[in-house]
């Protein structure tokens, strides 16, 4: 994100100073994630949708991540944020000097509340493709598990602290979000490397649902309301360290959508309707 002026941070929020202050340093190794880690034993945690025969995701579902409006508000996101209400297009596929990039999603509870406490959200292994301009095809750069930590809401003064992380199986985590903290993550991979010129789309995903935190405790996801959004961030190189925001800047940002107990995806990408139609990336 370009930060030569007051005007221009407050078109484009905040979000890239977490999203480029975290995919940020914890992509040049930088960051600290002493998140708060337990042992796997959900009741329902069950495998990743990354290896079912049917993911769920599909080239409408990209679509709508990129034109529709978020299905509720993001607790703690001011109104005057560009990203609080609906998804925007950043950087997309004009990436300057910039020559990585990484994914990043976040999860937060929703504005309206959330009421249940004994639910989780867990997280697939979070994917990054990037379109060549040259060979017409997509490449897969980066599929690893999610890691991340626990940011204000707000993001301001990236204020931030150990996560409340489970490992669960299958390469998923399962985590919590709440009391004026999202979950910010990203893959737990370096950032992929690129040629400027040859960029002609982006996309990255993350598959995630709803499981039960204690199966002692009574099952609450039916009333869980956590929104779940993806976006990604191009960089100068692979070990740029943040600098002010000169060093990287948001690709954009996608829609948040309300996790449920079954598989979802959840995506950002640079096409248009059309764009995607004519070469859909893969969907797994």
């Amino acid at each position: 994100m370009p930060t030569s002026n007051l005007k221009t941070l407050l078109k484009w929020g905040t979000l890239s100073a977490i999203v480029s202050a975290i995919a940020l340093t914890q992509m040049a190794g930088k960051l600290d994630l002493t998140a708060l880690r337990t042992p796997y034993s959900s009741i329902d945690s069950g495998s990743s949708a990354a290896s079912s025969a049917t993911p769920p995701n599909s080239v409408q579902t990209l679509i709508d991540d990129m034109t529709l409006p978020h299905q509720g508000r993001p607790a703690g996101v001011p109104d005057h944020y560009d990203w609080a209400t609906s998804p925007r297009m950043g950087y997309g596929n004009e990436p300057s000097s910039f020559t990585a990039m990484t994914a990043w999603g976040q999860v937060y509870e929703d504005a309206q509340g959330n009421p249940a406490q004994n639910t989780r959200v867990q997280l697939g292994m979070v994917r990054s493709y990037l379109l060549s301009q040259a060979t017409g095809e997509w490449i897969l750069v980066q599929d690893a598990p999610a890691e991340g930590a626990a940011y204000a809401n707000d993001y301001q003064g990236n204020v931030n602290q150990p996560a409340d992380i489970r490992d669960d199986e299958g390469d998923t985590i399962s985590v919590k979000a709440g009391q004026g903290y999202n979950f910010h993550f990203w893959p737990r991979a370096e950032r992929a490397t690129f040629d400027p010129s040859d960029i002609a789309g982006v996309f990255t995903t993350v598959q995630a649902r709803l499981v039960v935190d204690d199966p002692t405790l009574p099952d609450d996801r039916a009333t869980a309301r956590y929104l779940l959004g993806m976006g990604g961030d191009y960089w100068l190189d692979a070990d740029a360290e943040w600098d002010g925001f000169q060093t990287n800047g948001d690709i954009a940002i996608g829609r948040f959508k309300y996790v449920t107990s079954e598989w979802q995806a959840f995506n950002m990408t640079t096409l248009d309707a059309q764009q995607l139609r004519r070469n859909p990336p893969p969907l797994r």
